[in-house]
Protein backbone atom coordinates (compact mmCIF):
# COMPACT_ATOMS: atom_id res chain seq x y z
CA UNK A 1 0.00 0.00 0.00
CA UNK A 2 3.03 2.54 0.90
CA UNK A 3 5.06 2.00 -2.06
CA UNK A 4 1.91 2.25 -4.48
CA UNK A 5 0.95 5.03 -2.48
CA UNK A 6 4.32 6.45 -3.23
CA UNK A 7 4.16 5.68 -7.04
CA UNK A 8 0.52 7.09 -7.23
CA UNK A 9 2.00 10.51 -5.94
CA UNK A 10 4.80 10.44 -8.31
CA UNK A 11 2.94 10.12 -10.76
CA UNK A 12 0.67 13.12 -9.61
CA UNK A 13 3.43 15.13 -9.31
CA UNK A 14 5.10 14.39 -12.64
CA UNK A 15 1.05 15.32 -14.11
CA UNK A 16 0.58 18.06 -12.67
CA UNK A 17 4.40 19.90 -13.80
CA UNK A 18 6.20 19.77 -10.62
CA UNK A 19 9.75 19.20 -10.85
CA UNK A 20 11.21 16.20 -8.66
CA UNK A 21 14.03 17.66 -6.94
CA UNK A 22 14.40 14.83 -4.41
CA UNK A 23 13.41 11.58 -4.33
CA UNK A 24 13.46 9.25 -1.51
CA UNK A 25 12.05 5.85 -1.77
CA UNK A 26 13.26 4.12 1.67
CA UNK A 27 11.74 7.59 3.51
CA UNK A 28 8.54 8.04 1.74
CA UNK A 29 9.12 11.37 0.48
CA UNK A 30 9.29 13.64 -2.62
CA UNK A 31 10.60 17.49 -2.76
CA UNK A 32 9.47 19.45 -5.66
CA UNK A 33 9.52 22.78 -7.09
CA UNK A 34 7.27 24.67 -9.54
CA UNK A 35 8.68 28.52 -9.66
CA UNK A 36 6.27 29.91 -12.02
CA UNK A 37 3.77 29.13 -8.65
CA UNK A 38 6.46 30.25 -5.94
CA UNK A 39 6.64 26.86 -4.60
CA UNK A 40 10.15 25.77 -3.84
CA UNK A 41 11.46 23.10 -1.58
CA UNK A 42 7.88 21.71 -1.12
CA UNK A 43 7.92 18.24 0.92
CA UNK A 44 5.61 15.86 0.08
CA UNK A 45 6.19 12.59 2.68
CA UNK A 46 3.77 9.54 2.22
CA UNK A 47 3.25 8.14 6.01
CA UNK A 48 0.48 5.69 5.36
CA UNK A 49 -2.42 6.21 5.49
CA UNK A 50 -1.68 9.42 4.77
CA UNK A 51 0.39 12.24 2.19
CA UNK A 52 1.80 15.03 4.63
CA UNK A 53 2.74 18.18 2.47
CA UNK A 54 4.50 21.21 4.23
CA UNK A 55 6.07 24.19 3.07
CA UNK A 56 8.63 26.07 4.54
CA UNK A 57 7.08 29.77 4.52
CA UNK A 58 9.55 31.84 7.36
CA UNK A 59 12.24 31.61 10.71
CA UNK A 60 10.21 33.91 13.09
CA UNK A 61 12.44 36.19 14.96
CA UNK A 62 10.68 36.45 18.54
CA UNK A 63 6.84 35.13 19.33
CA UNK A 64 4.74 37.91 18.21
CA UNK A 65 1.13 37.76 18.86
CA UNK A 66 0.30 40.35 16.11
CA UNK A 67 1.63 37.85 13.65
CA UNK A 68 0.05 34.48 15.46
CA UNK A 69 -3.26 35.83 15.25
CA UNK A 70 -3.06 37.45 11.80
CA UNK A 71 -2.02 33.68 10.20
CA UNK A 72 -4.89 32.60 12.03
CA UNK A 73 -7.26 34.60 10.87
CA UNK A 74 -5.54 34.31 7.42
CA UNK A 75 -6.24 30.11 8.41
CA UNK A 76 -10.03 30.62 7.78
CA UNK A 77 -9.61 31.64 3.96
CA UNK A 78 -7.09 28.76 3.09
CA UNK A 79 -9.06 26.51 0.93
CA UNK A 80 -6.65 23.11 1.41
CA UNK A 81 -4.10 23.05 4.55
CA UNK A 82 -3.42 25.73 6.86
CA UNK A 83 -0.52 27.34 8.62
CA UNK A 84 1.45 25.34 11.13
CA UNK A 85 4.72 25.81 13.29
CA UNK A 86 7.16 23.02 13.26
CA UNK A 87 8.21 21.34 16.72
CA UNK A 88 10.73 23.57 17.57
CA UNK A 89 8.02 26.84 17.52
CA UNK A 90 9.98 28.80 14.97
CA UNK A 91 9.46 27.90 11.67
CA UNK A 92 6.45 28.67 9.96
CA UNK A 93 5.22 26.15 7.12
CA UNK A 94 1.70 25.50 5.21
CA UNK A 95 0.46 22.12 6.06
CA UNK A 96 -1.71 19.47 4.72
CA UNK A 97 -2.75 15.89 5.05
CA UNK A 98 -4.65 13.93 2.97
CA UNK A 99 -5.72 10.26 2.88
CA UNK A 100 -3.55 8.31 0.25
CA UNK A 101 -5.45 5.19 -0.27
CA UNK A 102 -8.41 7.45 -2.28
CA UNK A 103 -6.34 9.82 -3.01
CA UNK A 104 -6.89 11.59 -6.78
CA UNK A 105 -5.24 14.22 -9.27
CA UNK A 106 -7.80 15.98 -8.69
CA UNK A 107 -7.47 16.58 -4.61
CA UNK A 108 -3.62 16.58 -4.81
CA UNK A 109 -4.10 19.24 -7.20
CA UNK A 110 -6.68 21.18 -5.39
CA UNK A 111 -4.05 21.37 -2.36
CA UNK A 112 -1.13 22.34 -4.30
CA UNK A 113 -3.13 24.94 -5.80
CA UNK A 114 -4.17 26.28 -2.76
CA UNK A 115 -0.73 26.49 -1.93
CA UNK A 116 0.04 28.77 -4.71
CA UNK A 117 -2.66 31.21 -4.18
CA UNK A 118 -1.91 31.80 -0.22
CA UNK A 119 1.81 32.55 -1.44
CA UNK A 120 0.32 34.63 -4.81
CA UNK A 121 -2.88 36.61 -2.55
CA UNK A 122 -0.60 36.87 0.71
CA UNK A 123 3.34 37.64 -0.05
CA UNK A 124 3.58 40.09 0.90
CA UNK A 125 2.12 40.09 4.54
CA UNK A 126 4.68 36.65 4.84
CA UNK A 127 7.59 38.80 3.63
CA UNK A 128 6.66 41.41 6.55
CA UNK A 129 6.36 38.78 9.09
CA UNK A 130 9.79 36.98 8.49
CA UNK A 131 11.46 40.26 9.16
CA UNK A 132 9.62 40.67 12.05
Amino acid sequence: MENSGLAKVGEYLTELNYRIVKFDKEEGVYVVEKEEDGITNLFLGVAAPILIIEQYLFTLKEDNIEVFKSLLQKNRDIIHGAFALDEEGDKVIFRDTLQVENLDLNELEGSLNSLSLLLSEYSDELIKFSKN
